[in-house]
């Protein structure tokens, strides 16, 4: 009961707005304390119970480092990030999707998540990044994209022909030194953040905070990330691999 007392009084100055609701912390922190305490601990640092048992370890809030964002590697995400995430949940991940909560319980979570991390407070929300018109998937802009993961090594950490088994991907660790492992893009896989094209490029530019996954905003013209997207997506259909040979990955 203190604990409950203490914490609805740390919650009730933020806020959230996502879909024309403004959340309250006050009602989101109750909710937490019923879902999501048992993963992500009392103090959001994902500390809780069962998080030995997660694989990967929930998130912890506390940092406001987010896979899931519309905004630049390093910045806050938005409320509507935030939301999306609970709303989905992360495929492959102890994380589920709360979607059989209302719409305003879900912003409630929002804003109390948002308690959890004094960045929340301190930084504005960046405007989310610019993702620009998509050109035509080709053979063409599938070999290029083929060259690309070659050429800047994704391939080290998720294996020349994507599927996660990369020479890096056994020392693989996130922020807090759990042990992770890159994703599997073969087979019809769905990824964590979304699997549409525009997606996929948002995460290419932007990284996965929080885990070894980059930023290629700096490596990377926009039409390049469009190639690497589209022969990403030729892995997830089941498409065949296109290794590179060794002697070419440094072009």
């Amino acid at each position: 009961m203190i604990v409950a007392i203490v914490f609805s009084g740390i919650a009730w100055g933020q806020q959230a707005k996502a879909d024309g609701l403004t959340g309250s912390a006050g009602r989101g922190g109750q909710l937490y304390r019923r879902y999501c305490v048992y993963c992500h601990g009392p103090h959001g640092d994902g500390a809780g119970e069962n998080a030995i048992y997660v694989d990967p370890r929930p998130r912890d809030c506390t940092k406001a480092l987010f896979k899931c964002r519309s905004t630049a590697s390093g910045m806050l995400p938005s409320d509507r990030d935030l939301y999306e995430s609970i709303t989905r949940g992360f495929y492959a991940s102890g994380m589920p999707s709360w979607v059989a909560l209302t719409k305003q319980q879900r912003i409630d979570l929002v804003a109390y998540v948002k308690t959890f991390s004094p960045r929340f407070k301190q930084e504005s929300v960046a405007a989310p990044v610019t993702i620009p018109a998509e050109p035509a998937s080709t053979p063409q802009s599938v070999q290029r994209g083929a060259e690309l993961f070659a050429k800047v090594n994704c391939w080290s950490c998720h294996g020349k022909e994507g599927r996660g088994d990369g020479p890096s991907a056994a020392t693989l660790t996130d922020s807090k030194g759990n042990p992770i492992r890159p994703y599997d893009l073969t087979g019809g896989t769905r990824f964590k953040c979304g699997s549409s094209d525009q997606e996929l490029y948002r995460d290419l530019v932007n990284g996965l905070d929080g885990t070894p996954m980059p930023s290629f905003s700096d490596a990377l013209k926009p039409d390049q990330i469009w190639d690497v997207v589209h022969y990403i997506h030729t892995l997830q259909h089941g498409g065949t691999a296109i290794v590179i040979a060794d002697s070419d990955q440094d072009k």
